[in-house]
């Protein structure tokens, strides 16, 4: 089989990509390297824009996997022109020309911030997406267009992720357990702007386990599926991640725990992507800050901007500026 993962240089992908490499698939990248490219030399490379992109360069594939833009609130929220032509714009153009080429099936990286706000409520793929949020709004576009597409020939899966965490060799730190783990290494704290808010967390071995679930599901399969490892509130995450510490690194972090407002609370069921694609996580709080203990020095420097996504573009716009 013949997958295209666009946006494979990424977080994710930099996992995914050597997974599907494992299970014997022939796998191809488009990306704009804005963060480097970690994978495999042997992986085929395309420093593409995905919406200069056409439906020649997606013939032969049997599916494409959609894990490109902008990702979480406060890029959104730090450029929110591009998050809505990247977010938006991006999937529904790749599924619309990958259908052309005769793709069978598009798997999209969805967001469970579509949601936005819940009060004490478990929501399935039913439940209101009523994020008010430019990156909520954003991929609850590009998940309603590609899944306007799906037919008996065309399958689309679109899976809402909770925030994904953990070590990756594309690095993040601007992400809720692993920004803990920075800050707790780096400052000897842990900071919580709402310990009564509610996240779903996805470790990035489990999301790259549901990935290979959605294109290893049976063909007539599509539909929207939530996925995580599991709901937390921001306190016990924290003291998740204290107690990680001291068994890991024998660190005890002080917490810093204040009540600031926060429109963004939801926690999710996983019960259709466990009946319908086998997903089971394997992962837990633990078992990230272990992956991020046993990696650390991959990324010791905590202040490479390449670790901070909105850094990183901040330094790409500077350069834009400056060349023009």
């Amino acid at each position: 089989m013949r997958i295209l993962v666009a946006g494979g240089a990424g977080y994710v992908g930099s996992i995914l990509v050597p997974r599907l490499l494992e299970r014997g698939y022939e796998v191809h990248v488009a990306d704009l390297l804005w963060f480097g490219n970690h994978l495999p030399a042997t992986v085929p490379v395309r420093q593409r824009d995905i919406l200069g992109m056409t439906a020649e360069d997606l013939r032969g594939f049997d599916q494409v996997i959609f894990i490109a833009g902008l990702s979480n609130d406060p890029m959104a929220a730090y450029s929110p022109a591009k998050n809505f032509v990247f977010n938006a714009a991006g999937p529904a153009f790749l599924a619309y020309i990958a259908k052309q080429a005769g793709v069978r099936r598009f798997v999209y990286g969805s967001s469970c911030s579509v949601y936005g706000y819940t009060e004490n409520q478990l929501y399935d793929e039913e439940s209101p997406a009523a994020s008010t949020y430019p990156y909520g709004i954003s991929k609850l576009q590009g998940e309603w267009a590609a899944m306007q597409l799906h037919d008996a020939l065309f399958s689309v899966v679109a899976l809402r992720q909770g925030t994904v965490c953990g070590y990756s060799p594309r690095m993040r730190l601007d992400l809720v357990v692993n920004t803990m783990f920075r800050t707790a290494v780096s400052e000897g704290v842990i900071r919580v702007n709402n310990p009564a808010i509610w996240r779903p967390i996805l470790a990035i071995q489990d999301a790259a386990n549901a990935y290979i679930r959605a294109v290893e599901c049976g063909e007539g399969i599509s539909g929207i599926f939530n996925v995580a490892s599991g709901n937390f509130t921001l306190g016990e995450l924290a003291d998740l991640v204290r107690a990680a510490l001291l068994d890991e690194m024998g660190l005890s972090p002080r917490l810093d725990i204040k009540h600031l407002t926060d429109l963004r609370n939801y926690k999710v069921s996983i019960a259709k992507a466990a009946n319908v694609l086998s997903y089971k996580p394997a992962s837990d709080v633990r078992a990230i800050v272990r992956d991020l203990v046993q990696h650390r020095d991959q990324f010791a420097d905590f202040d490479n901007p390449l670790y901070n996504n909105i850094a990183t573009f901040k330094t790409i716009d500077a350069g834009i500026a400056a060349s023009v």
